[in-house]
Parts: structure tokens; sequence; C-alpha cells
């Protein structure tokens, strides 16, 4: 029995139909920024593996802490205990994020992070003796699986199903493409009700929405009103963060912080899962208190797991260097100029760029949508050509490890414009 045969008959793929899908390709091993197959044929990870390896597979550094790690502390209950890689970590972490930030709080994914931000923005209010249970979002947010997750995510196919049990929220505007001062009324009109504990976005780039890009001046301006109507906000640096869009989070773009971070993908450097939620010290004035009501009682089994956190320290130690930074901006230069060149194509209806991460929507006769046909087309044109692309739909995004060489992401360029003449000749619109 083959790969394919065994995998079908015991495993459930995540966002994969159960019939009339491709079946899965069989990896062996990865190095950098290649998945060997096993036939020992090589495929480019053009997406990190869904955005989260960054400093390229099998790093021999990261390996190496986690291995020495493994060996000492394994895992201990976080509640009542502490270790080294926890504290050591969220030191790093603070003095990265931005000055208001003072206490690191462990999960185990990006969906998590953001359920302890919602909770904690909620209970906040509640702590001060107020009431304030509305979160407003960009209308085509997307921030994780879980319930509370999926409340402030677009109503969308991830969503549908469980539409009636996930709680209401405020929806709006993207502040991009004439919209800014729209995004502003709406959200003003909704802080004005006193009723909304936060205001949590994707900064500067929604990601599953389709790589959807808005301008910092247009978030500033967003957090200063909330700030004006003394309102949390909340930064989904999930995907954002650890260089993605050039510097350390998106929020460095910023001059006004917010008031909590999420953080996870990038952050073990794509090798384990860890989740990360901080807050402001005035968030946290509002839990320590002596009343245990006043308590977050929220945790996970896997809270602060050592070897996790081993394994974040070491991808911190790559991002500290110089090399990671220049590579962020070799990657970002490379993109800018193909985007010039691709942009010009028939069928590009929009290319756009922000640090390390390239979209270009294809015009197909339907609309712009996760479940655009042509995505299956592209997954098997890319694949023939050896390179893992991922669409959102007809939203073809290029998001690599920032070890990437110059040739390859020159290869990935030219598939991509191959596929566009390939799709003009056989008028596939």
């Amino acid at each position: 029995m083959n790969f394919s045969e065994r995998d079908q008959r015991v495993i459930w793929h995540p966002y994969t139909p159960a019939k009339g899908t491709v079946k899965p390709c069989p990896i062996k091993s990865a190095r950098g920024s290649y998945l060997y197959d096993y036939n020992g044929q090589r495929i480019i990870d053009a997406i990190s593996s869904w955005w989260v390896n960054t400093h390229g597979h099998g790093h021999p550094h990261i390996a190496e802490k986690v291995s020495e790690q493994i060996k000492q502390l394994d895992h201990v209950i976080f509640a009542g205990f502490t270790h080294e890689p926890a504290i050591a970590l969220a030191e790093r972490l603070l003095e990265r994020l931005p000055d208001n930030q003072a206490r690191i709080f462990y999960s185990d994914n990006g969906s998590t992070a953001v359920e302890v931000a919602l909770k904690t923005a909620i209970q906040y209010y509640l702590n001060k003796g107020q009431k304030r249970s509305r979160i407003v979002a960009f209308e085509e947010a997307y921030h994780g699986d879980t319930f509370g997750a999926m409340s402030v995510s677009a109503h969308s196919i991830f969503t549908a199903a469980f539409t009636e049990l996930t709680f209401e929220i405020h929806r709006i505007k993207l502040p991009a493409n004439g919209n800014e001062q729209l995004s502003l009324d709406m959200l003003e009109s909704f802080l004005k009700s006193g009723e909304v504990a936060a205001f949590i976005f994707e900064p500067l780039v929604l990601g599953a929405g389709g790589m959807l890009m808005y301008e910092p001046k247009a978030l500033n301006r967003l957090i200063q009103l909330c700030k004006k109507y003394d309102t949390l906000t909340i930064a989904d640096e999930v995907m954002t963060g650890f260089y993605r869009t050039g510097r350390f989070f998106a929020s460095d773009y910023l001059t006004v912080k917010p008031d909590i971070f999420c953080l996870s993908k990038g952050i073990t450097g794509g090798v384990l899962p860890l989740g990360v939620t901080s807050c402001s010290k005035d968030v946290f004035s509002a839990f320590d208190s002596d009343d245990i009501q006043k308590t977050l009682f929220h945790g996970h089994s896997y809270t602060g797991n050592p070897v996790a956190c081993a394994a974040a320290l070491a991808a911190m130690d790559l991002y500290d260097m110089q090399a990671c930074a220049e590579n962020v901006d070799r990657i970002n230069k490379a993109h800018l100029i193909f985007k010039k060149r691709i942009e010009k194509h028939p069928l590009v209806v929009d290319a756009r760029v922000t640090g390390t991460i390239i979209a270009i929507e294809i015009k197909t006769a339907a609309q712009t949508s996760y479940t655009n046909t042509i995505r299956e087309t592209i997954v098997a044109f890319f694949m023939e050509k050896r390179i893992l692309i991922r669409p959102l739909g007809n939203v073809i995004y290029v998001l690599p490890p920032y070890c990437i060489s110059a040739a390859d992401l020159h290869y990935i360029y030219d598939s991509i414009e191959a596929f566009c003449e390939k799709l003009l000749r056989q008028k596939d619109l």
C-alpha cells in the first residue's frame, strides 16, 4: 500500500474536501527553503509551509537548542511552576515589543492567542466595574478557527456552518482604496455606544482575507480613535510578526501602539507550535488583585512548554542576526521589482507588496474569493514546476523562508509569469 492510500484510510486533512481533491504529496525531509519527496525530488517552499517557517527548514541552531532542552526539561505544568526558557523568552519578546507591553501569556497557536486576547479585553472592563462585550473587526478579517476567533473573522466558508453559534460583532471597512474616512466613521459610530471592549485587527496585511494591504497612517487613526473612547486595541500579529512586513512587527510602522498583541507562526521559526498574547501594564493592572474573581481563568495543558520556548529563543537568536534583516530587505526589493513587471500583465487585476509578501490577483470570470475554482489549476501548475504555492482563490502569493536564494525567487517569479501567459493563451477568463 502506497503513501496516498495509507493516508486516505486514516488522515483527515485541514481545509480539504473529503473527496475530489488531489492526493497529498508525501514529504520525507526538508532543508532550507526546500521540501524533499520520497523520490528525492525537491520542492521550493514558496509560502513557508503556511507562513511559519521563517529561517528555513531544519535550521541547525534551532535543532540543537531543541535537542538540548528536551533532554533537560521536556514539560512541566505552568500553573504554580516556571522555568528559564519561558522567562528568558518573555524577556526577549518584551524587548522587541512596544514599550507599553508588560506581560506575556503563553498558549498553543494563533487561534488560542486570539482567544486569550478577546477574553482579556472583555474581563479587563468587568474587573474595572464596567460591562463591555462588543468587539470591532474588519469585514475581511481572519483571526483563527476556534469559536471566539471565528466570531471576529469574516462570515465566510470557514465559519458558515457555525454562524449561529458565534457571537455578534461590529464590522468596519478596511481603510484602503478610498475607504479610509468611511472606516473611521464606522468605527466611531460603534465606539460611541460605550459597549465596545476592543478593536482587533491584522496590522497592514490581512492574510487569509486575500493578502489585502493597507497603510500604517490609516491604522494609526483607527487606534487613536479607540484611545479617545477608552477602548482597547488588539494587534493580531500571528502572520505579520517576525519581519514578515519588513520590520520585526508590523506595529513597528505605527506611531500609536496597540494594547494587546497576538503572536504565533514565526515565533519558533516554524519548528514547534507556540502562541503568545502580550498586554500593556494598564491592562494587566486590572487583573493584579487579591480578589480571585479578577483572575484570568484561562490555560492550556502545554502552556509555556519549555521545548517550544527553547525553539523560540533559538529563532530569536537568528532574528537578531544582521543576515536575517539583510535577507528580508533582499526579498522585499526582489518582490518590488517583480511587481512592476507582473502588474502590467493583462490578466493581473492587482499586484501588491508589503515586506516579504507579494500577492498577485488574477483576473477570472468569477469574483475574487477563496472558493474561486481557478485555485486547483494554480496548485497543479506550480506543483509541476516543483513549487509549493497555496493560493487564496485567485490570489497567488509568495511568502518565502528568509534563506531563499535569489535564483529560486526568480524561478518562482518566472513561473508566475508563465502561468499568466498560459492562462491568457487559453482565454480561461
